[in-house]
């Protein structure tokens, strides 16, 4: 089996996000791509983050439609920060046999990452560009350089059309009573709008 692993805070789920996964499905010939949402994110501050049973829901009715997209819970049900690496440990233990693909966005490898050379021995990361985004000179990026050197299959690049749709102007629309419609699935919009989601003026 062929594996994509998406992970974030989905927050909420958009149509790029799903735009990158099934670039990846169809480029990389995956035959699952995973979901998961973080519980806890390591890099970026959570004040405005929906519970993670929210998020899940918002992925589930974003995917409900496609055979190959499956909505995970594996990181929520963990404590603490949600750090890629024990996930994709937890999945390398229950599916020994498959080929594990990390998928992220370009703007991630500016994040200190936890233990990037064993994640790149356990998986390919798959890096989709992003509209406006250098590849930024951190740490955390040498280290994929070199990781990249020493096993020629821990980065890829996704061809894809950059696309500049983020989760934090979603919510700064739904604030500002703005539409968000063709920013995220039909479905995901009804519901944001039925549970008043995002609706919070201490939300951001």
């Amino acid at each position: 089996m062929r594996l994509g692993i998406f992970g974030g805070t989905f927050n909420p789920i958009h149509l790029g996000h799903l735009l990158l996964a099934e670039t990846a499905r169809e480029t990389l010939a995956l035959d699952r791509v995973l979901f998961i949402p973080a519980q806890q994110p390591p890099h970026k501050s959570a004040k405005d983050l929906l519970p993670g049973a929210l998020r899940l829901k918002l992925i589930q009715l974003a995917i409900r439609d496609h055979p190959a997209f499956v909505a995970s819970d594996i990181e929520l049900q963990r404590t603490g920060p949600s750090y890629s690496i024990e996930t994709v440990r937890i999945l390398h233990r229950r599916l020994p046999d498959a080929t594990l693909m990390l998928l992220m966005g370009q703007d991630m490898l500016a994040v200190p990452w936890v233990e990037w050379d064993e994640l790149t021995r356990l998986c390919t990361v798959v890096v989709a560009p992003r509209p406006q985004i250098e590849v930024p000179r951190a740490r955390s990026v040498h280290g994929a350089r070199r990781a990249r050197a020493r096993h020629p299959r821990g980065l890829k690049w996704l061809p894809m059309p950059p696309l500049a749709i983020t989760s934090s102007d979603i919510r700064a629309r739904i604030k500002a009573g703005r539409s968000i419609r063709y920013l995220v699935p039909t479905a995901v919009a009804r519901f944001i709008q039925s549970q008043q989601l995002y609706r919070a003026r201490t939300a951001s």
